[in-house]
Order: C-alpha cells, then sequence, then structure tokens
C-alpha cells in the first residue's frame, strides 16, 4: 500500500534549543576573549606579589601569545577530525586547570607556564566555537548567530580590564583567574547538554609535520614579532626566529599545496568574499591594537587612574560595540558585508585620529567620544567581517576555515603590536627631556613613562613627571594618528575589492554532517 504524503517522515527541524546553545558557546568565548585583556591592568599588581622581573613580566602576557597562535591551525584540524564539541569542551576544560593553577601559582615561572597552558586552551575553543554554528543552524539564521558569537568575543576586550581592576580592588590577585571556574563549569555542562557532536568524516589525518612546522613557524614568528620593539630588528636573535618562521611557514605552504585536505587549506581563500573578509578581520585586529596598546598606561599614568578606574574609562567602548553589533546584521541585510564592513573601519580611522588630537591637559571627556565611536566602528567592520567569513566555508572544513581566520587576526595583532610598540617607544623617548638627570636615571625614565614616573617621585623632580607624561601623550597620538591612518587605507581597499554582494554560504541542504554518537 503506498504512503500518503502526511505519513512519510519529515525531516528534522532546527535544534529548538539551539539559541541556548548558542548562549554556551559565547560563555566560551567570552572567558577566553576576558583573559586576553584581564593582565592589562593586573600586571603590575602580579609583578609586585609575585617578584617578577621586567623579562619574567612580559612572558606572563606572551606565553599566552605564542602558544595561542601557534595552536591555531592544528586545533581547527583535530575539531574537524575527533569531533567539534570534544574539542571545545576539552578546551574549556584545559583552560579551568590552567585558571585553577594560575590562581594558587607562588612563582612567575609556574604562573607563566599556566598562561601558556591557557593559550593552549583557548586556540582549541576559539576556532570550534565558530565552528559549531553550522550544526546548529539553518542557513537563514547562521549571519545572526555569528554575529552574537563575535560580539561576545569583542566584548571581552574593554570588560576584562573592568573586571580585573574590580577583583584587584577588593580581592586578592588570584582571583583573576578564579573568575574563569565558574564560567567554565557552565560552558562545559551547557555544551555538553545542548550541542550535537559533529565532525568531518573525510578529515585527513593529522599531518605531523605540517603540524610541527605551522606550530613552530606560528610561534617563532610571534615571538619575533614581540621581541622586536626591545631588542631592535636587527638583533640576531629576532632576524634568527622571523627568518626561521618564515622557512617553516614557507615549507608548510608547499607542502599543503601538495596535499588534497590539508591542514593550511589555502583554497579557501580562492573565495573572494572568504579572502577579503579575512582580510578586513586582520587589518581591523592590528589597527585596534593601536588603541588597546596605549591606552591603559594613558588612563594609569597620566590621568592618574587605578586598575578598577581605567576599566570603566574603557566602557564608552562597550557601549559602542554592542548599539552597532544590534544594527550590523539588518545593515548587512539592506546593502552588503563590503558597504557595512567599510563603513565601520571609516568609523575606526575617524574614532582614531580624533584620539590623534588628544592633549596632556585634556580630561575624560575627548576619550569617553572616540572611545564610543571605536566600539562602534568595531562592532561594524570586526563582526561583520568574521560572520561573513565563516558564513561561506563549507560546513565540513568549518573548523580548519574558522582556525585559518583566527590565525590571520592572531598573526595580524602580533604585527601591531611590534609596530605600535616601537613607534611608542621612539616617539616617547625622542620628547622626553632628561637635560639633568644622571645617565643611569636618565636611561631608566626613557624606558617607559611607569619608570620616569619612579625616577621623578625618588629625585623629587616634578618637571621629569611632566615632561614623561607629554611624551607620552605625544608618542601615544602619533600611534593613533598613524593607525587612524592604516583604518582609512583598509576601508578604501575593502571598498574597492571586496565582492559587493552577500556571500551565498553553504547550500539549503548542507550541513555539518553528525557524528554517531549525540550523547
Amino acid at each position: 500500500m503506498p504512503t500518503r504524503p502526511t505519513d512519510q517522515a519529515l525531516p528534522p527541524g532546527p535544534d529548538p534549543r539551539r539559541w541556548l546553545a548558542l548562549v554556551a558557546v559565547a560563555l566560551s568565548v567570552l572567558v577566553i576573549s576576558l583573559d586576553m585583556t584581564v593582565l592589562n591592568v593586573a600586571l603590575p599588581t602580579l609583578a609586585s606579589r609575585l617578584q617578577a622581573t621586567t623579562g619574567q613580566q612580559q612572558w606572563i602576557v606572551d606565553s599566552y601569545t605564542v602558544v595561542f597562535a601557534a595552536v591555531m591551525l592544528p586545533a581547527g584540524l583535530i575539531g574537524d577530525r575527533f569531533g567539534r564539541r570534544f574539542t571545545l569542551t576539552l578546551g574549556l576544560a584545559l583552560f579551568g586547570l590552567a585558571s585553577a593553577v594560575g590562581m594558587l601559582a607562588d612563582s612567575p615561572a609556574t604562573l607563566i607556564a599556566a598562561r601558556a597552558a591557557m593559550g593552549l586552551a583557548g586556540a582549541l575553543v576559539m576556532p570550534m566555537s565558530m565552528a559549531v554554528i553550522p550544526g546548529l543552524f539553518p542557513p537563514g539564521e547562521q549571519r545572526r548567530a555569528t554575529a552574537i558569537l563575535a560580539a561576545s568575543l569583542a566584548v571581552g576586550t574593554p570588560l576584562g580590564p573592568l573586571l580585573g581592576g574590580f577583583v584587584l580592588q577588593h580581592y586578592w590577585w588570584g582571583a583573576i583567574f578564579a573568575l574563569n571556574l565558574p564560567l567554565v563549569v557552565i560552558g562545559i555542562t551547557a555544551c555538553v547538554v545542548l550541542l550535537p557532536e559533529t565532525r568531518d568524516p573525510a578529515a585527513p589525518p593529522i599531518d605531523v609535520p605540517a603540524t610541527l612546522l605551522g606550530a613552530g613557524g606560528l610561534a617563532a614568528l610571534t615571538y619575533g614579532i614581540i621581541e622586536s620593539p626591545e631588542r631592535g630588528w636587527s638583533d640576531p636573535l629576532v632576524l634568527g626566529t622571523v627568518g626561521g618562521a618564515l622557512v617553516a611557514l614557507t615549507l608548510l605552504v608547499l607542502r599543503s599545496r601538495r596535499r588534497t585536505a590539508p591542514m593550511l587549506d589555502l583554497s579557501l581563500l580562492a573565495d573572494a568574499a572568504f579572502r577579503w573578509s579575512t582580510v578586513a578581520a586582520t587589518l581591523v585586529s592590528l589597527v585596534l591594537f593601536g588603541a588597546f596598546f596605549v591606552l591603559p598606561l594613558y588612563f594609569q599614568s597620566v590621568q592618574g587612574a587605578d586598575a578598577l578606574g581605567t576599566g570603566l574609562r574603557l566602557m564608552p567602548m562597550m557601549l559602542g560595540l554592542m548599539v552597532t553589533a544590534r544594527l550590523s546584521d539588518r545593515l548587512v541585510v539592506r546593502t552588503s558585508p563590503r558597504t557595512v564592513i567599510s563603513l565601520g573601519l571609516g568609523v575606526l580611522a575617524l574614532a582614531l585620529l580624533i584620539g590623534g588630537r588628544t592633549s596632556v591637559s585634556d580630561g575624560y571627556g575627548l576619550a569617553a567620544v572616540w572611545l564610543t565611536l571605536l566600539g562602534a566602528g568595531m562592532g561594524l567592520s570586526l563582526i561583520t567581517a568574521q560572520a561573513t567569513a565563516l558564513l561561506t566555508l563549507p560546513p565540513a572544513r568549518a573548523g580548519v576555515g574558522a582556525g585559518l581566520l583566527q590565525t590571520f587576526r592572531q598573526v595580524g595583532g602580533a604585527v601591531g603590536v611590534a609596530a605600535f610598540g616601537s613607534l611608542l617607544a621612539n616617539a616617547y623617548r625622542g620628547a622626553l627631556d632628561t637635560g639633568g638627570l644622571p645617565a643611569e636615571a636618565a636611561e631608566r625614565a626613557d624606558g617607559s613613562v611607569v619608570a620616569a614616573d619612579a625616577v621623578a617621585a625618588a629625585t623629587g623632580d616634578p618637571a621629569l613627571a611632566a615632561s614623561a607624561h607629554s611624551a607620552y601623550v605625544h608618542g601615544m597620538t602619533v600611534v593613533l594618528l598613524s593607525s587612524g591612518a592604516i583604518a582609512v587605507l583598509s576601508a578604501v581597499l575593502v571598498a574597492l575589492r571586496m565582492p559587493a554582494v552577500e556571500p551565498a554560504g553553504p547550500p539549503a541542504g548542507a550541513t555539518a554532517v553528525p557524528a554517531t554518537d549525540h550523547g
């Protein structure tokens, strides 16, 4: 007897719990994002309590960045092969464990090791958080879901210093890592309960030589870029690490081009929408580091704010970000990703150029204005660029593609740190007046505005403090004007080269291949 249409099995609809699952994934991203910036205000306290040297302080921050960049590419392939939910929860569990070690650390070496483990965990979480979206949402909802996830990542940037400052003012220093633990527990529980497991059955086995080339090359490149502002580009260590990184990454590219399913899937860049969205996200990351690099010291050393006050002063950025994060999806529907990203870069440029007019006598009002615009531009450009890039990926390659996107962003940020760090240091030293100081004191004051304030306090020389503050503001404005100019050029580049049409994304019937276990 023929089956009536009403008796036929209907295709499964979207998971009714998908938005709750997105909240779980957003929490996972937020905890990683917070940890990237929370040390901006906590480092002086950590250095004092653990008696860390200058070099150890640098590695408390940089160990996270180096490992994070090194593991990003293989992490995407691991998720595609072994399961994205599994990789995401594994990363969260490792992040929680590393946070507990950091919370209880009693020496700089222990804290550096904990931060490196957090970088490894963050590299597992970040691309997987994006890669699970095709398995949760139908194509019509994926842009909105991706925009929400990207906003969660972006919100952590200004929220980290605020929470860090609050915790340091009311609790002991280890509490900045204790903040991660409840978020990790909630994230793991929600991911296990709400997320389906997805993987790519055709994912290739782990390519050990490519993994070593990618991890080693990206780690060496990031390390060399980080060291270059202090040592100079002609330093043998910097030249050796950057040169070795370029050799390793070149070998990785050559190896990848010979394989049908490589870890570094450069064929994804053949799609113009993915390519230019990735370029835009990388340029935004580079530009934003101009502001993020100079602001904490400006608020603390020049304006005299404490850690909590610095976090509060960054809140206008979050306000602008939240407003445009809600608008970006609607604007894309009405115009195109190219228009919204170009507009966002233009707003970023306006904000940075206004910030570049700061003088040492200005109060907080001017900063509040351009920080609001900075957050607005960030919401329009970065969120739209990431969402557009991810929507072009085939669902089966979501992990590798998300890892590639985040790797480019991380390298862009590292280049921004090196370039703007060198620019700030040179402009500061050129404007600082150390006349009349002993050679040793003058050398210390040349090192940073914090060191100059310490020398001024020790010698009772208010003129030195005034000169240091003026010199720092001069260096800050040079950095902001330079990053603003890069934002202008980036906006023009995206407007001219990025496709104007909305990327079609995966076909309506294409979904991530579910794993056999849905537990």
